[in-house]
């Protein structure tokens, strides 16, 4: 799937939710299903700056594409992870720097974070796309 198809899928999954305490207990429910980061990345290394809880993001390049692995000590937040993760994951470098992140958006998510999250938020999204900047720089 490109990622404005995974964008729109998960667009179309949070419609089904009229309020945001449901929506909350779904992004709770996606942690869930976040793959287990190995414990070698749950280091400052691999810690995200600027978000309230920790957040460790790892990324490496298999076939071509960039593979994101991840974990936080804070439920919601680690659904927000597992949101970015499956809408960047197994993409190709140049789609995950190019890409215009509208469902973060069209979802409400962004106007229902505290500003910490929100900052927390932003701070995932430009670590995922520093990481694919470097894979696909060091590709070319």
């Amino acid at each position: 799937m490109t990622i404005n198809e995974i964008q729109d899928a998960i667009i179309e999954e949070f419609a089904i939710f009229d309020d945001w305490l449901d929506k909350y207990q779904f992004l709770i429910d996606l942690s869930n299903n976040l793959p287990i980061i190995d414990d070698a990345y749950k280091t400052e290394k691999y810690l995200i700056k600027g978000c309230q809880s920790q957040v460790w993001l790892a990324a490496d390049f298999v076939d071509g594409k960039v593979v994101y692995t991840a974990d936080s000590d804070a439920v919601i937040t680690k659904g927000i992870v597992a949101l970015l993760i499956r809408v960047f994951s197994e993409q190709k470098p140049e789609d995950i720097m190019n890409t215009d992140l509208y469902f973060i958006e069209q979802i409400g998510l962004k106007e229902n974070l505290s500003p910490t999250r929100s900052n927390g938020l932003l701070a995932m999204i430009k670590q995922m796309k520093l990481y694919a900047i470097a894979y696909n720089h060091k590709n070319k």
